[in-house]
């Protein structure tokens, strides 16, 4: 096997038997970057051979000195601080800008010995809808382009086409469970709080949230564990799905949902209950269908204040989402926006209590299979609600839409259950991809 194609764990063994070099696998790694991204356009700013000398350095590092992630690629989205790098944030205001700061989790990265391979295209302050160039890997050229979602687009992509193993995105709607869907990954939210933001543009300080791609949740876990991840009880091991317990929620903005949705739910309650879980239908309480209404108006009122500086030194080159936010255009008042901060934390010890009655709950992770394009990168309908509420979701792959394309499924858990919810995708993931209909042609 072709070291790119490695999980980060597997690599990790090689390299700390010695039968693979850090150099080695960097250079497998950008040998399929150079005849992929030409098409794929996952990166923002990549240089091969600061790569090679960081490769190189890290092969030095004496074995008993070496750290948790010695010598495993990431690529970092364009919105997160990186001292020898550009932070672009995919605006024209920002073009070749540069702050001689490490964000915190990169910090935590280098010290574990992390090759912070480069940065990865996004939506502009990862906050829009309009797509960078990216083009999601299930559907190059001859076939017609389809987005790999947003805003995390270029970290999706990268990780799907076998650039990286790891891949780091944010979420504030939904920006890592909608690209992991999209492109058949997995892609992990954690709970709000559970790790820091420092050193990255926030666009909302209370929905954003730092998250990560990788092709298996023995992945997902090495890296949470880097990170500082972990839940006051020691997760529960489930050696199988049998006496699982799940709880489906289709939620409020279900009508939405397209047939490549509908399939996958369905046939996700099916595997689980044919593997001896039991599946509960749940409809929550009337109070949660003003979820959507909220966590827009939160991040309005947030944007409000977060774009305001670059509306100021030139608001023609800042997209209209964003001058209008600053403008206000929705006449919404600060009594409203209250009324959606108040009611919203007043749900999350609700989701929480109705979680805990489960292993986890299982809900729609996109409106349908990737659209058509890379101008819009879809919506993220069925993923604001969880945002908010601060729990911590896992996309599943596995299942497919009506033009083979992937479509996943997310598992949620309480707040700070985070390992919990790990220990359950690890278990479900294993069943989903191999039985769920849908595999990667890649």
């Amino acid at each position: 096997m072709e070291p790119y194609r490695l999980s980060a764990t597997k690599a990790l063994h090689l390299i700390q038997k010695n039968e693979l070099t850090v150099e080695a696998y960097a250079r497998s790694l950008l040998a399929r970057i150079e005849s992929r991204e030409p098409t794929v356009q996952a990166w923002a700013y990549l240089y091969p051979e600061a790569v090679l000398e960081q490769a190189r350095r890290l092969d030095k590092v004496p074995t008993e000195q070496r750290g948790p992630l010695h010598g495993i690629a990431i690529g970092v989205k364009d919105v997160i601080y990186t001292k020898d790098m550009p932070t672009e944030h995919n605006s024209p205001l920002y073009k070749d800008s540069h702050v001689p700061v490490d964000a915190a989790s990169i910090a935590i990265l280098r010290a574990a010995g992390a090759l912070i391979l480069g940065k990865t295209q996004t939506t502009e302050f990862a906050s829009t809808t309009i797509g960078p160039k990216t083009i999601n890997p299930h559907s190059l050229p001859p076939l017609p382009v389809r987005t790999p979602g947003g805003s995390s687009s270029g970290s999706g992509a990268a990780v799907a086409d076998y650039h990286v193993p790891f891949a780091l995105g944010t979420q504030t709607g939904g920006s890592i469970i909608r690209p992991g869907s999209f492109n058949g990954i997995y892609g992990f939210k954690p709970t709000w709080g559970a790790v820091s933001r420092e050193g990255q543009k926030v666009y909302s300080l209370t929905l954003d949230t730092l998250g990560w791609y990788a092709r298996s949740v023995e992945d997902l876990r090495m890296l949470a564990g880097v990170l500082g991840i972990k839940d006051d009880d020691v997760p529960r091991k489930l050696k199988g799905l049998k006496g699982a317990k799940f709880g489906l929620v289709k939620g409020p903005v279900w009508r939405l949902a397209g047939p490549g949705t509908i399939n996958a739910l369905e046939k996700a309650k099916a595997l689980l209950q044919a593997h001896g879980a039991t599946v509960h239908d749940v409809e929550l309480p009337e109070e949660f269908s003003n979820m959507p209404d909220w966590h827009a108006k939160i991040m309005a009122s947030d944007g409000r204040t977060t774009f305001l500086p670059e509306y100021l030194i030139d608001k023609t080159r800042l997209q209209t989402f964003l001058a209008n936010q600053v403008e206000n255009v929705n006449g919404w008042t600060h009594k409203q926006e209250l009324a959606a901060f108040d009611g919203v934390a007043s749900l999350r010890p609700v989701i929480d209590s109705i979680v805990d009655g489960f292993d986890a709950l299982i809900t729609p992770s996109v409106v349908d299979e990737a659209p058509l394009g890379n101008g819009s990168t879809g919506s993220a309908a069925f993923n604001g609600m969880w945002t908010a509420l601060h729990t911590p979701v896992v996309n599943i792959p596995g299942f497919k839409g009506e033009n083979g394309m992937p479509v996943g499924v997310s598992l949620v858990a309480a707040r700070y259950k985070d390992e919990h919810l790990l220990e359950v995708a690890e278990v479900v993931g294993g069943v989903f991809e191999k039985e769920g209909g849908w595999k990667s042609a890649l």
